[in-house]
């Protein structure tokens, strides 16, 4: 039985715990999938909406023969109807694994230590692990290992960089991030990717970054929430999309990816997310596949 109890950030688990949801997820791509959860029930609490994260987990969650309960942030009215630990416990009181795509990372350590069951990031403005899951599950398939591969992200150090070095770090994964000034990956995320034996670089150039990369990774300059920071970002960002000339700087097979949604002709050009190098959508459909290997590694009472 895993000791799995909670997934707020990739690093919960370990690199063989990374490695077997990875393998996991893999072969049940080409086999029946076993209904592990049968007669279980999990909550999708969702403060932010998104179509991927939605449809891939509750296709997951039923796929494994539970049942999967969708949950609005105004339904509940968290922190003004009801405290989040009280709808914490409420929630553990129905369900055997709470799910949650949140503003802040604090509620989800909340959620973990209130429900009494295994709690998984969605997503929250610390971290999104289910993404670099789908990430490392999508480079293994098109490079045929981990170790050793080159993967450059260029743009912000935020939720999806910060997951996806920590990643990196337990999957052998050489990164490189180029961002703005003032837009870097965190220090303490870099020193905590080093720690767990990563080989990360952070440069302000992005052609340093991709050089020679097997794949170049980009996210919006502007995410969910930060609408009103849009003009200082696209004047920051400026020279860092990812355009046919950034991905020569690759190596010669050096496929793109994204985890959407995307803004053609600001992060990224139309000509490469469309582009034969693109594998945006197989690492999108990759998101369903990775979440439910890592459902199977929770522990659940009476597993």
């Amino acid at each position: 039985m895993s000791p799995l109890t909670r997934f707020l950030e990739i690093d919960d688990l370990d690199p063989a715990g990374l490695n077997r949801v990875l393998e996991r997820a893999s072969a049940w791509k080409h086999q029946a999938v076993p209904e592990l959860w049968s007669g279980r029930h999990a909550v999708l609490f969702f403060e932010k909406p998104s179509a991927r994260t939605r449809v891939s987990t509750e296709v997951a969650v039923r796929s494994l023969g539970a049942d999967a309960i969708y949950v609005r942030g105004e339904e509940v009215g968290l922190g003004t109807r009801e405290s989040p630990s009280d709808v914490a416990r409420t929630f553990g009181g129905y369900v055997d694994v709470l799910c949650a795509r949140v503003f802040e990372h604090a509620l989800l350590e909340t959620f973990a230590v209130e429900s009494g069951v295994p709690v998984v990031n969605l997503l929250s403005d610390r971290a999104h692990p289910s993404q670099a899951l789908a990430d490392l599950l999508t480079l293994q398939e098109e490079r045929g290992r981990l170790e050793g591969c080159r993967l450059a992200y260029v743009g912000d150090g935020n939720n999806v960089a910060r997951s996806l070095a920590l990643g990196a770090a337990l999957s052998g994964v050489d990164l490189a991030v180029a961002s703005p000034p003032g837009y870097a990956l965190p220090g303490e995320v870099v020193d905590a990717a080093r720690n767990l034996g990563a080989r990360i670089e952070t440069t302000a150039d992005p052609h340093d970054a991709v050089r020679d990369a097997d794949a170049v990774y980009t996210d919006v300059w502007t995410s969910m929430g930060q609408e009103a920071e849009r003009d200082a970002r696209l004047a920051a960002f400026d020279g860092y999309q990812v355009d046919e000339q950034l991905m020569a700087e690759g190596a010669p097979d050096a496929i793109f990816l994204h985890c959407l949604p995307a803004h053609r002709g600001e992060e990224v050009s139309p000509a490469v997310i469309d582009g034969p190098r693109s594998r945006v959508w197989q690492q999108a459909a990759n998101r369903m596949h990775a979440f439910r290997a890592l459902l199977a590694e929770l522990t659940l009472e009476g597993n």
